[in-house]
């Protein structure tokens, strides 16, 4: 089987992460930014690219772009608050203030 190619692009003007896999759309990652961190607010990957890992690739690509930008992450949609919790390089980018609020490891 051929490799494929997987990228995740940051859609500015429609406010979401998106991932391209062998240049089809295969999900997208909808974002709202405040002054200091990026609220994940929905994530979802469309029904032909389920179950082959790429909503592990489209939030790791979002989240690691957003650390990259300077920003805290919200990670309100359960895609993101699930990677998030079960990884603790990406918890540290939660902000403490939030942590309990979204029911997240304090530490």
């Amino acid at each position: 089987m051929p490799s494929q190619s997987i990228e995740v692009r940051k859609n500015s003007v429609l406010d979401r992460f998106e991932l391209y896999v062998d240049d089809f759309l295969a999900g997208v990652a909808a974002y709202q930014d405040t002054a200091n961190e990026r609220a994940f607010v929905h994530t979802e990957i469309y029904p032909q690219f389920e179950g082959q890992g790429f909503g592990r690739k489209l939030v790791q690509g979002a989240l690691d772009r957003t650390r990259d930008e300077g920003f805290g992450i919200l990670p309100l949609c359960p895609m993101v608050h699930h990677f998030v919790e079960s990884r603790p390089a990406y918890l540290a980018l939660v902000p403490y203030w939030s942590r309990e609020r979204l029911n997240l490891p304090q530490h």
